[in-house]
C-alpha cells in the first residue's frame, strides 16, 4: 500500500504532512538504528491496549536509556489527532498508529551522547487485515535458525535482521519465518508464535530473546475467559512440528491459525491443514476483548 503524502504525521511537536516530513541525516536513528518503536492497534477509531503498549514503549526506551519524551495523557491526544485525520482522509475506522523514539541528534560517535534532545515520530495508516481467505485457510510459514541479536526483548528501529527473516517467508510464499534459537522456539519476524498441545496454549517464556508482545497478557486473559490451558515454556522444535494447532499473534494479525510450515500441513486426523478449536475461540474471543479493551 502506497503511503498517502498528504497524510498527517507528528515530528517534534509539529503536525505537517508525511511528504513534508523531514530528519537530520546525524540523528542516531538513522545512522546507527539508535531508537525505539511501537504500533497501537486502533478499532471504530479507538485505541487498543493502549496503556499497555505504552508501558512497553516505555520499558524499552528504560533499557536503551532514551528519557521518555512525553507524557501519557500528550501520547493520547496525539494518537487521537492523527487517528482522526486519517479516519477523515481515508474513511477508515480502523487503523496502526506508529511511535518512534530515537536518540536524537548528535556527532557520529558509538558512545551514548548526554543532553540530546530525542527526536519523536508518529503516523498513522489504515490497518491492513488478515483477509477472510487466511482466517478460512490459515497461512503457511517457513522457518529458520534465530539469527537475530540477543536483546529480542526491546523493540528496537534495528530492525535488520527480522527484515531478512521475513524476507526469507516472502520469497517462498509465506507470511512468516519460525524462528529458533539452540532448538526452541522464540518467535517469528514479526509475531509472537503458539502452539497447542491437546487443548492447551503454549508459548515460549519471557526471556531477553524475546518481545513481550502485549497480545501475550491478553492470550492469557482469553484463554482463563474461555477455559483454555495456558502455559509459558520451552518448546522445542519438534513440539512446533507435532502440534495440534499452531497461531501467530501480532497487532495486525491479531491471532491468525498457522496451517503449514515449510510445506508440511499442521496438525491431526480431519483438522490437518486447518484452523483448530482452540484457535477459532480465541479469535472470537479477541472480537470481543476488541469492544471492551479500546480507549
Amino acid at each position: 500500500m502506497a503511503m498517502n503524502p498528504s497524510a498527517l504525521c507528528f515530528l517534534n511537536g509539529e503536525y505537517l504532512p508525511v511528504a513534508e516530513a523531514r530528519v537530520p541525516v546525524l540523528d542516531r536513528g538513522f545512522i546507527f538504528g539508535d531508537g525505539i518503536y511501537e504500533v497501537v492497534p486502533v478499532y471504530g477509531q479507538r485505541l487498543f491496549r493502549f496503556d499497555e503498549h505504552l508501558a512497553r514503549l516505555n520499558r524499552s526506551l528504560a533499557k536503551v536509556r532514551i528519557p521518555g519524551p512525553a507524557s501519557r495523557d500528550e501520547w493520547l491526544e496525539r494518537c487521537r489527532r492523527l487517528v482522526a485525520a486519517t479516519f477523515e482522509s481515508t474513511g477508515a475506522a480502523d487503523q496502526v498508529v506508529y511511535l518512534q523514539v530515537t536518540r536524537g541528534v548528535a556527532p557520529r560517535d558509538h558512545v551514548m551522547p548526554q543532553g540530546v534532545t530525542p527526536t519523536v515520530f508518529m503516523m498513522c495508516n489504515p490497518m491492513k487485515a488478515a483477509s477472510t481467505e487466511q482466517r478460512h485457510a490459515g497461512v503457511a510459514c517457513t522457518t529458520a535458525r534465530d539469527f537475530r541479536w540477543e536483546r529480542g526483548d526491546i523493540k528496537s528501529t534495528s530492525l535488520l535482521g527480522n527484515v531478512l527473516a521475513r524476507q526469507m517467508s516472502a520469497d517462498h510464499g509465506a507470511v512468516e519465518t519460525l524462528m529458533f534459537r539452540d532448538g526452541f522456539l522464540t518467535e517469528a519476524a514479526a509475531s509472537n508464535v503458539w502452539v497447542v498441545h491437546e487443548g492447551a496454549l503454549l508459548g515460549p517464556p519471557k526471556s531477553e530473546h524475546v518481545l513481550e508482545g502485549i497480545r501475550v497478557e491478553l492470550l492469557r486473559e482469553l484463554c482463563e475467559e474461555c477455559g483454555i490451558a495456558y502455559n509459558l515454556r520451552p518448546i522445542p522444535e519438534a513440539d512446533v512440528r507435532a502440534a495440534d494447532e499452531v497461531l501467530l499473534s501480532s497487532a495486525t494479525k491479531e491471532v491468525l491459525a498457522v496451517t503449514r510450515i515449510d510445506g508440511e500441513l499442521v496438525g491431526h486426523g480431519a483438522l490437518r491443514g486447518k484452523p483448530g478449536p482452540v484457535y477459532a475461540k480465541l479469535y472470537e474471543a479477541y472480537q470481543q476483548a476488541k469492544l471492551t479493551m479500546s480507549i
